[in-house]
């Protein structure tokens, strides 16, 4: 029985290493760059073959010409996977370069508009600001006073609460309204479909 446990216990040890070096590293040694000189070997099908020199580990990897590689040099021993390196870093690399075109970078769309705006022109805007929230990017609502309509600040603080009121459903408020020189700026984040979701079913 404690055979059969210290396996279970060397075979989840290396397995935790492994998927840590599949995350943080992306140059590790591999072959002839191997110091240590014991090893814990794991094989290319994921099997304990067991603590052995570093050149015993090495004949084996090629013999079955794959290359031995350093997964977890801290560990004591140091653990040794039998793969083919060549081809896990060709992958690795299509991964990272599907996840870099997957990534949107969020951007920060302005919407202008003036205390006395149109009730058409308010919805036209509406539409444009929940198009921005579903593409994921945040909206940048600005009032515009002109002349003596900065001495009416309320006028732009109910037009930004009423613009926020509308897309309550798809729009978190980021930023409340705040006076900046001769503008009022309100700033809104899109919901995710679960806090849409949510806020539905509630």
């Amino acid at each position: 029985m404690r055979k059969v446990s210290g396996n279970l216990y060397n075979s989840r040890f290396c397995l935790y290493y492994f998927r840590r070096w599949l995350l943080i590293s992306n140059e590790l040694r591999v072959n002839e760059e191997i110091r240590a000189r014991e090893v814990r070997v794991v094989s290319s099908e994921g099997e304990q073959l067991g603590i052995m020199s570093a050149r015993d580990a090495l004949r084996i990897a090629q013999e079955k010409n794959l290359d031995l590689v350093e997964v977890a040099p801290n560990a004591k021993p140091p653990v040794c996977r039998i793969m083919d390196y060549g081809k896990y870093r060709y992958e690795q690399s299509k991964r990272e370069r599907e996840a870099r075109k997957k990534q949107r970078v969020i951007e920060v769309k302005e919407i202008r508009m003036t205390p006395k705006i149109e009730d058409h022109d308010f919805q036209v805007k509406i539409k444009a600001a929940l198009k921005f929230l579903k593409e994921g990017d945040k909206v940048k609502v600005m009032i515009r006073f002109r002349g003596r309509e900065i001495v009416h600040p309320e006028l732009g603080k109910d037009l930004l609460t009423k613009f926020y009121d509308t897309l309550k459903d798809y729009a978190v408020l980021e930023r409340a309204p705040k006076i900046e020189g001769k503008n009022m700026l309100m700033i809104l984040a899109g919901k995710t479909e679960g806090e849409r979701g949510d806020k539905s079913n509630g």
